[in-house]
């Protein structure tokens, strides 16, 4: 299972990567593969604002249909469009390709309250 180091994580098992003053969104390795093969990505449109903890979308695999929630406070700048295509590319590529949104942060300060990669393994072991 593939864990970056750089990312910040949520219990939901969303990721985080920020970039300066905005961040990239998706979903763990972990979640992915507890999904199964990804068949649908359902994705808000730009400009959504949400607060931290709230539902942006869902996530459709053969097996169920996934709540996706927000990991910070933040604003929709840009949406991966190549996942209406290729949904599998979560599956493939969560932390490359099959990134999700980019958002404008809306209070920075949050992402140092979201675990970072050792307390999401740790997370996981818990089970």
């Amino acid at each position: 299972m593939a864990l970056p180091e750089n990312l910040r994580y949520t219990d939901e098992h969303v990721w985080l990567r920020v970039e300066g003053d905005t961040a990239v969104v998706g979903i763990s390795d972990f979640a992915q593969d507890q999904l199964g093969e990804i068949a649908f990505v359902d994705l808000p449109a730009t400009g959504t604002s949400y607060k931290g903890g709230q539902e942006f979308g869902t996530v459709e695999s053969l097996k169920s249909v996934n709540a996706l929630f927000m990991p910070v406070s933040g604003t929709v700048l840009e949406v991966n469009e190549t996942l209406e295509s290729t949904p599998t590319l979560v599956n493939a590529k969560p932390y490359a390709e099959g990134w999700m949104l980019r958002i404008r942060l809306d209070a920075p300060a949050e992402v140092d309250t979201l675990p970072d990669s050792t307390a999401y393994l740790s997370l996981l072991r818990k089970g």
